[in-house]
Formats: structure tokens, sequence, C-alpha cells
């Protein structure tokens, strides 16, 4: 029997080491158990060849929230930036590309998009800051009678009246539209509507065309408030945000684990007291914090002889089958594409030329099959981080849209076909890719799961749709970060707000236990 802590987690994320983090700064004794022999879950860096490191699965940070900056002191952890305001290019199958950042676009026809955009951009940002302070605010419970409760909702509904009679019905107008519908009546441009419907159904199990992706879109936008970097790149790639976190932890007295897979977690007299590792040793605690998915935490990590078949009826129902893929190249030199200079190659691109591509790629999914024309977003790394290859080689990092968790065939059998099939898709628009791919590897859904532990290789733990965000997710009735189980806690990115390199779902899981630990 080990010594016993305050309040052990599970899971070497980087929600998991931020929640730890703030439980330990407030005095607690936190272990934090990883059952990968590295930290940071989809956000750690992977090596792909002798030499070569890059991002795993996530490949760009400008959603980690202000606060968790700022109060875990990360800079001082040397979390630092290698490259920032990266600019979107909606790569054009013509070498006519579309250069986006923030409000400014470059390569526009003579159209009225010049105006449009930025109009339409300052609508949908006044927004997104009447929705940014939920994110980082605990969900208020559907029908609960707590005054806490009721003054949530009513501050969110002061919050979107504070918009103005136009912006506040224009917001109820659009707020469960698609984007696509959304796009066509205010802009033209195929190129600058397909990169923006791209980032309204990234990661998600939504086309341009499926109800309620204008709420994505705004729910990625409010993420982006308070990041004055725009799109970055850490130095040392992500791995670097989560070791900066872990640095911060450790300050704080957090000890750390990996390679300790978790077993089961220990449920005596109804009440989490601990887990049991897969080595067979068990360690005690007060309090247990899952930054593991719902369902991982509570149908494998749980068990369901000690939930009540209700909550796992909404369990079951809750979506976590994941459409991205991840393909890892490296590269022999560097990348050229057709019309891109070196400042646009090492900006994001999309590949997504107009919205009509972008349904397409997803209706292959609907019938469980991978996209003729998938949808994707390519960084190179290491253009601005020279620490992450080795001399006169380079780092291709790219999100495939779609690849269904269940794809007919298999992924066993298709896995090598499907990457062969993205690499040529690239090679459209750099024809000498081929040749000069040394080493890959690729990442369907199946296999995020495995590796990562994201139950249907999910990155975001669950879908973003209207009936998992906010006071639903994971499930309504458990979405204020406890669960059916006194003493268990979830910190992860099933929980709200959701998916992203943010930390702000461990920072509110870690808010939320200190709040109950301090009533009397």
């Amino acid at each position: 029997m080990s010594n016993a802590y305050d309040i052990v987690v599970v899971g070497g994320g980087h929600n998991g080491l931020t929640c730890a983090a703030y439980l330990a700064k407030a005095g607690r004794r936190v272990l934090v158990v990883e059952a990968s022999d590295r930290l940071g879950g989809a956000a750690a860096n992977r090596e792909f060849a002798p030499g070569v490191t890059g991002p795993g699965c996530a490949h760009i940070l400008h959603q980690l929230h202000p606060a968790v900056r700022k109060q875990l002191k990360l800079k001082k952890h040397d979390l630092k930036l290698a490259a920032r305001q990266l600019p979107t290019v909606s790569l054009g199958e013509d070498g006519r590309h579309l250069v986006l950042t923030g409000q400014r676009i470059d390569g526009l026809d003579e159209t009225g998009d010049a105006q449009a955009w930025p109009k339409l951009h300052r609508r949908l940002k006044r927004m997104a800051r009447a929705l940014h302070p939920s994110l980082s605010q605990m969900p208020p419970r559907l029908g609960g009678s707590d005054w806490r409760d009721r003054l949530a909702f009513a501050k969110l509904g002061l919050r979107l009246r504070f918009l103005g009679k136009t912006d506040m019905r224009e917001f109820l107008r659009i707020v469960n539209m698609n984007v696509f519908d959304l796009l066509n009546d205010e802009l033209t441009d195929e190129r600058l509507k397909g990169a923006l419907a791209f980032d309204a159904v990234l990661g998600s199990n939504f086309g341009p065309r499926s109800p309620g992706s204008v709420l994505t879109w705004l729910y990625r936008l409010a993420g982006d408030i308070g990041n004055n970097d725009g799109l970055t790149i850490p130095q040392g790639g992500m791995g670097a945000v989560t070791e900066a976190l872990a640095n911060a932890a450790q300050s704080f007295g957090v000890e750390i684990r990996t390679g300790a897979p978790v077993r089961r977690i220990l449920v005596e007299e109804d009440h989490a007291r601990g887990v049991e590792l897969e080595s067979g040793e068990t360690i005690t605690a007060g309090m247990v914090v899952s930054n593991a998915d719902p369902k991982r935490t509570f149908q494998s990590l749980v068990g369901p002889a000690h939930l009540d078949t209700g909550f796992m009826r909404r369990l079951r129902g809750f979506r976590t089958n994941g459409l991205a893929a991840k393909l890892n190249l490296v590269l022999e030199g560097v990348p050229e594409f057709t019309g891109l200079d070196m400042a646009k190659l090492g900006g994001r691109l999309i590949l997504a030329p107009d919205m009509g591509y972008l349904e397409r790629a997803f209706d292959h999914s609907k019938y469980g099959e991978y996209s003729a024309a998938p949808a994707l977003e390519i960084t190179i790394p290491s253009l601005h981080d020279g620490s992450l290859a080795s001399a006169g080689r380079n780092v291709m990092s790219v999100v495939v849209q779609y690849a269904p968790y269940e794809l007919k065939g298999g992924w066993d059998a298709n896995r090598e076909a499907f990457a062969d099939h993205v690499i040529k898709t690239i090679a459209a628009l750099a024809p000498g890719l081929p040749r000069q791919v040394v080493a890959r590897e690729m990442l369907a859904p199946p296999d995020l799961e495995r590796e990562f532990g994201m139950t249907g290789g999910h990155w975001h733990h669950g879908d973003l749709a209207v009936d998992q965000m906010l006071m639903l997710r994971p499930v309504p009735g458990f979405a204020q970060y406890a669960s059916p189980v006194p003493g268990l806690y979830l910190c992860g990115a099933g929980t709200h707000p959701g998916g992203g390199v943010t930390g702000t779902a461990g920072m509110n899981a870690a808010r939320r236990i200190l709040a109950v630990e301090a009533k009397p």
C-alpha cells in the first residue's frame, strides 16, 4: 500500500497537468499517474526518424487560456514561441492562393469580400466575446434551483442582451444555422469560404451544411479571445507546452509518475478512494480526478457496478467516434508548393478550396469511407524551429478530414493506402513531395484510440455539438466536473468547454473541486 495522497489525477495530458498544478498550488498533495512513458497525450512530441521529432497530434497553439499562462507562470517555466501570428493560406488548386491574417486578406480578386469579410469578422467576434466568459466558468445545471446556476444563466443572457438589438437578433438567427448558408449569404470568394468553413467543422462530425456548424465556429472564435499571439508554433514543439505545465505542477509540489497505467479506480462505500495500477500497486487518496475521456473513465476504470443504469444509458449516447486522422511526414529538403514563397509555406496551409469540396469530403464518411478528396490542415513546424529536425530535413504535420473510426474493410488493410492517397492529394500542389518523403506515420482514429486512450479516437473526447456543449457536456446532470461517484471528478476534454490545447477544462475542474472542499 503506497502512501496516501489528497488527490490522484489519472492522465498526464495538458488538462490533467493543469488541474494538478492548480490543486497543488492550493496546498493539496497531488499525484499524477500517466500510462505512457511521456507526458502530454495528444499534445506530446513524437520521434518520427532518428534526430527528427514533431507534433504527434496537435500542431498549432492558439487557445491556451491566458489565465493558465499567467497563474501557472508558464513563461518562467520556459514556454517560448518559435513563431507567432501565422497566416492561414487557403490553397487554390490552380496555384492561386488566399492568405488570411486576422481581418486582412491577400490574393482576393476585385470583389466585395475585401470589405465584407472584415465586417462579418467583427460581428462574429462581438458574439464570440459574449460567449467567451462562459468557457472559463462552471456551466450552470439545467433545472437547478441553486442561485449560482440561475445567476450564470442570467449573466449569459445579459451578455447577449448587451450585444444590442441588432446583434442579438442576428445571433439568434444564425446560431443554429449551417455555415454553408451563412457564408454564401455574406461572401463570394470560394477559397475564402472554404477556409472559413474548414474552421467551423475541424475535428467534428460535421460538414458545412450541417445545422449547428455556425455555433461550433463561434465557439472556436470565443476560444481565441484574449490571445494576442494568434496562431503560434511553440519552441521545441507542442511537447514544450506540456513540459512547461509539468514543470509548473512540480514547482507546486505535484508528484508525477509515467509508465503507470491505471487498471481501475477504487470505489469503497460508494466513494472514490484511489487507484489500482496495472502493476497491482494500490494508491490511496481522498479524491480521484480523471483526465481520461468520460466513456473510458466510467465504462472501463469505474465499471457499471458502481453506476446507475440511467447514467450509463446517457453516457452511451455521448458521441465519441472521431473523423480526423493525422499524417506525419519526414521530408528531405523543403517542399515546393506552386505559388507559395517561404513566408507563406511556414503558415497554416488549408486544402478546402470551396465549401462543396468540403461537403463532398464529409459525404464519404457517412458510408464508412475515407474521403476521395480529403480536406487538409498542413504545417511545417521545422521551418520555424530547427531543433525539431536534423540538418536538411523537415517535418510536415497534416490533419486529415475525413477519416471515419469505423472504415469499410478496416484500417489495418487500408492505412497505408490512405497515407498514399493523402500524399498524392498534397502532391497535386507540391509535385516533388513524394520523392522527398523519407519516413511517414499515419494515425487513423483507431490508432489515436490505442496510442492516447481516446475512446473512438476523437481528438476532443466527444463531438462538440449543440447537444454536447456547455451544461450538456458530457451528459445532462453531470456537466459540472463532478460524477455520480462521490470523490471522483473529470477534468479532460470530454467536459466543458471541450477540446483543443487550452487548459481551460483542467483549470475549471480544479476551481470546482476547491470550491466544493471549501464548503462546510
